[in-house]
């Protein structure tokens, strides 16, 4: 056994969006009252589309975390090619990604691709220039602006529509410096397409404060699995804004796994060592299977059978050669190659929480000047230049057992001023080695969550 036993592999994709969706009329408000976010700003228009923001309260920021709100967004020009545009450029991104973080990280990973695209959305409605071609090109984001907008809505729309077996919900915000002038089309836009819910606070005179809040408004749309999206020291006096995005979700098995047949049993980590799990097990089951040369092949679906995990185990001394050929062609190859069979299905029991700080790896994937305070231009925002990203954080959670499987995922973009046919024989599916997985949408193949598992009990 080689590299890949030292390398496992944990890709989940779930997706979880809930909507926030604000007003805007002659007179934008940001946010209402009503919905008891401690104050309002009022947002007077001018001839250089220029905000005013006026704090009700002056001397302190919001006192309570605003609410998570579902509502339905603009997606009225949407179509069916730029949705599948924004799913392929979100998908090619999560590999991407993936690659760069498996060249360092050498142990488990989790990541929510959606939530980071959607964060970065948000920065993008912003962006000009060069910031803006450099992010549209990493992200693979539509050209057309109305196309990308409206696309990302309907999807929104698709993850938090309600009556889904399921929870799944995903939440956009962005929090501004009290004093700090935000342009009205900026606001309308993450409002209307992306739910963006805006908010006051003073990172200049109560910076902890300012955080606490933030934190706990990602707390309360992940079900409390990330409690502290931004570590002490991560934001400062120079902030003027900052976006987040949550996303959570938690589905039971279409067929859970009976808990009396979870066992003790080795993992291989490597070829020298092994460790003790809880291996979940599910004898002559009918499953949805395919095999590739480098790899076995497992769906693994959720009630309602819209949303699934696949596994992708790699055979002895596959693990690079299967990560190497992760592609949105090759997984539509492979999934549309599955069939029922009879499988003896052997998964680990497993639970763990990653974070991420993302500025290296945007770097060096290709957004660059976003990072620069002299080249950054993110003039939409509010209609200087002053402005560049001091810190892009990303945190996930996940734990899979019998019932099924919970997820979580939270992006905080910091920005500062300068500074069923059955066959006959049975296959066996033991996941006793790292291996890949993801969840994703079934019906459009939209990647919510993506991991390696390299030490089920890490």
């Amino acid at each position: 056994m080689k590299t890949y036993q030292k390398i496992l592999y944990l890709a989940l994709v779930a997706a979880v969006i809930v909507f926030v969706f604000a007003l805007f009329q002659k007179r934008a408000v940001a946010p209402e009252s009503d919905l008891d976010l401690g104050k309002k700003v009022d947002v007077k228009k001018t001839d250089e589309n220029k905000a005013t923001t006026t704090p009700v309260v002056e001397q302190k920021p919001v006192q309570k975390v605003p609410p998570i709100i579902s509502g339905t967004l603009d997606a009225k020009g949407a179509t069916t090619d730029g949705i599948n545009k924004t799913i392929a450029g979100n998908s090619l991104f999560a590999f991407n990604l993936y690659g760069k973080i498996s060249e360092k990280e050498k142990g488990n990973i989790f990541i929510s691709p959606w939530s980071i695209s959607s964060a970065v959305s948000i920065l993008y409605e912003g962006a000009k220039g060069k910031t803006a071609e450099e992010i549209k090109n990493t992200f693979h984001f539509d050209s057309d602006a109305v196309a990308m907008r409206s696309s990302f809505a309907s999807l929104m729309n698709k993850i938090n529509a309600k009556g889904a077996p399921y929870a799944l919900n995903t939440a956009n915000a962005f929090w501004v410096q009290k004093d700090f002038k935000i342009l009205n089309d900026y606001i309308s836009n993450v409002a209307k397409y992306y739910g963006g819910l805006a908010s006051n606070l003073d990172f200049v005179g109560d910076t902890e404060g300012s955080r606490q809040i933030i934190n706990d408004w990602v707390a309360k749309g992940t079900n409390n699995k990330i409690k502290d999206l931004f570590a002490k020291g991560t934001l400062n006096r120079n902030n003027r804004l900052v976006i987040t995005n949550t996303v959570y979700f938690k589905g039971t098995w279409l067929s859970p796994f009976k808990k009396t047949n979870t066992k003790e049993d080795s993992f291989l980590a490597d070829s020298k060592n092994s460790t003790a799990v809880q291996m979940m097990n599910d004898y002559a089951g009918h499953y949805n299977y395919s095999e590739t040369d480098n790899a076995q092949i497992l769906e693994l679906p959720y009630k309602g059978d819209t949303l699934s995990m696949f596994v992708l185990l790699p055979k002895e001394g596959k693990m690079s050669a299967l990560e190497s050929e992760l592609s949105s062609d090759n997984m539509k190859k492979w999934f549309s190659a599955m069939a029922y069979k009879t499988v003896n299905v052997s998964i680990p029991k497993f639970t763990f929480s990653r974070s991420y700080g993302l500025n290296d790896y945007l770097k060096d994937m290709g957004v660059v000047s976003a990072f620069d305070s002299a080249s950054a231009d993110l003039s939409g925002i509010d209609g200087g230049k002053d402005l560049s990203v001091s810190y892009v954080i990303h945190k996930t959670f996940v734990e899979v057992n019998e019932e099924g499987t919970e997820a979580a995922g939270a992006t905080g973009i910091s920005v500062g001023v300068t500074g069923i046919r059955l066959p006959e024989d049975i296959i066996t599916f033991k996941a006793d080695h790292p291996f890949i997985f993801l969840i994703n949408d079934k019906q459009n193949g939209n990647i919510l969550f993506m991991g390696k598992v390299v030490d089920p009990t890490k």
